[in-house]
């Protein structure tokens, strides 16, 4: 199927759906959160020391393959260290009984940012 979108130019369903989407708003799939030099000093705020004992204790590894961490140096005291964590990250964070301090939200990590746990960003 496709749609006649003038006399002569005639657009398919797949490439509309591509070309509405480069235009639309990108979804916000990370959510930045910043850690304080006091939450830098507990090694248990680390996701990739705590994150993997605490899947493999709760049985839920398979999430290993959905969850993506990004980190970034931060520029205060208040902000030592940058977690960038798409959703299935910050709800297992949730669920260790970490408190996220979320202070935005983005696409994509910025391309400064180093894996520190889970799969990469793809789009």
């Amino acid at each position: 199927m496709s749609i006649l979108i003038s006399d002569c130019i005639h657009i398919s369903n797949d490439l509309l759906r591509r070309l509405m989407s480069k235009h639309s708003a990108p979804t916000l799939n990370y959510q930045i959160v910043a850690q304080s030099a006091e939450d830098v000093q507990n090694t248990e705020n680390a996701p990739a020391v705590s994150m993997g004992p605490y899947l493999l204790k709760s049985g839920q590894t398979s999430l290993l393959s959905s969850i993506s961490i990004y980190s970034l140096r931060g520029e205060s005291r208040a902000q030592v260290r940058l977690l960038y964590m798409n959703a299935p990250a910050i709800q297992v964070w949730q669920s260790m009984g970490k408190t996220p301090h979320v202070v935005g939200s983005q696409a994509r990590p910025p391309h400064a940012a180093l894996l520190t746990y889970g799969v990469p960003f793809s789009e």
